[in-house]
């Protein structure tokens, strides 16, 4: 089975049984009809295919979504003891508490509590020993502005090791860890230390780039690879530049099952670019629109969330990497090509996984966005920080990845935890792919020195 034809054919939907069930949260039963349709040898490969996935989603949904009301009320109270009922449905009905039905019941995320202690300030406020962040993109924005450019010296170490339940002693596992890649903001990459130590390193322009362990342990191995990397952030100025016309043939398709022109989409494009001709302008009013309406909150797995840019511009909220597809989507709608970034945020006090876009307009080629750190910014009233990542990229970041939904060098033969994107790494035996609560998965800064600006 090929996963990436798999997830293509995803537009060829469901029949109406399956969804109806889909749509009450009927997971079992949609799931018995699934398979009640593969034994069919009628069917066209892309509705096979498209049952093939959602079958797979269909299986991870419900534990994604484990809390009761009752059970959410209670875990809000260990945080704050007088939170309330009405505060809940207040929350739910202002759409910060993301939920579904599951056999005819509501229920709710797994994350939810991390959205509104993160995102909600009233909430936040009410937490013992409140902690803000520090605002590295704000220094970083300073040094850029007023040298040109800023370089750090970073080295991380990434790990990922399957849950000793599940480990048994023989078992054929295939790891793989993200690395740096080649880009315009990287060089230098070098591979420190890794472990166990014979292991295949992808190539450093592999769209999705990893290195990959194939062994059968008698022990459950912790794989780890410690990797260091320059990386440079330039300064530009487009928020308030100007951009030139043009027709181009790359970074401009549709990529199903997310990156996808609806009627809604091509509508919502039209809309926000409306009188203008300028591309720069055009991807400047989608910016705009993103991060001044939409609402951080934690999603689910991408892999079983539906047509993830439609919608987010539907419900307004999502994270880092809805919001990157959205934005990426409307600009190749725009006729602007756009494509997917991602890897770690690597400050020196910590490191976690994140997403963001690029664009292209001459006569500045290739420029970056991101909108969640513009939504983040806009919550905040920060308005020179939300204009400054529309262009420009603080020199905190690691990237693995320059392709939404790309493959791997070594590709994997089971269902990714997450087949669209690689930031934590994945896990994989002879007989199924492990999910993200079935592995230990680790970034650790060891270091960020800066040597430029």
């Amino acid at each position: 089975m090929n996963i990436n034809n798999t997830l293509l054919d995803m537009g060829a939907g469901l029949p109406d049984d399956i969804r109806q069930h889909q749509q009450f949260g009927n997971y079992a039963e949609a799931i018995r009809l699934i398979d009640l349709r593969l034994q069919q040898n009628n069917l066209p490969n892309c509705l096979r295919n498209s049952l093939i996935a959602h079958r797979e989603r269909f299986c991870r949904i419900p534990a994604q979504f484990p809390y009761t009301k009752e059970e959410a009320l209670a875990i809000l109270r260990k945080q704050i003891p007088d939170f309330t009922m009405e505060e809940l449905n207040d929350q739910i009905d202002l759409r910060n508490v993301r939920w579904i039905y599951v056999n005819g019941e509501m229920r709710i995320f797994q994350r939810f509590d991390q959205t509104l202690f993160a995102v909600v300030d009233d909430i936040r406020s009410r937490l013992p020993q409140t902690q803000e962040n520090v605002q590295r993109t704000d220094y970083a924005m300073g040094i850029m502005k007023e040298k040109g450019v800023m370089a750090n010296r970073i080295r991380v170490r990434q790990t990922i090791k399957l849950s000793d339940e599940l480990f048994t002693p023989g078992m054929f596992l295939r790891a793989h860890l993200p690395l740096p890649a080649a880009c315009q903001q990287q060089s230098d990459i070098r591979i420190e230390r890794i472990f166990p130590e014979t292991a295949s390193i992808a190539p450093e322009d592999a769209p999705q780039r990893t290195i990959c362990w194939e062994v059968r342990p008698q022990e459950n191995p912790e794989f780890t690879v410690e990797y260091s990397y320059t990386h440079t952030a330039r300064y530009q100025d487009v928020y308030n530049g100007k951009g030139q016309p043009g027709v181009y043939d790359f970074d401009l398709q549709e990529q199903y099952p997310h990156i996808v022109f609806t009627p809604f989409i091509r509508s919502l494009c039209k809309e926000l670019t409306e009188g203008l001709e300028d591309p720069l302008a055009k991807a400047r009013a989608i910016y705009d629109f993103i991060t001044r309406n939409m609402r951080y909150t934690h999603v689910p797995d991408y892999f079983v969330l539906d047509s993830i840019a439609e919608s987010c511009a539907r419900n307004y909220n999502g994270d880092c990497g809805v919001f990157a597809l959205l934005f990426i989507t409307l600009c190749r709608c725009a006729g602007i090509p756009a494509r997917w970034q991602s890897g770690l945020v690597a400050r020196p006090e910590e490191a976690g996984c994140h997403d963001w876009a690029q664009f292209y307009v001459e006569p500045y080629g290739w420029v970056f966005a991101d909108p969640s750190f513009g939504v983040s910014a806009n919550r905040l009233g920060k308005e020179d920080r939300r204009q400054f990542v529309f262009g420009n990229l603080d020199p905190y970041r690691m990237v693995a990845n320059r392709a939404f939904q790309a493959d791997f060098t070594i590709p994997k033969t089971q269902w990714r935890a997450d087949p669209y994107d690689n930031q934590a790494g994945e896990l994989e035996s002879d007989s199924c792919g492990f999910q993200a609560s079935q592995l230990i998965r680790t970034q650790t800064p060891l270091s960020c020195q800066e040597i430029t600006g």
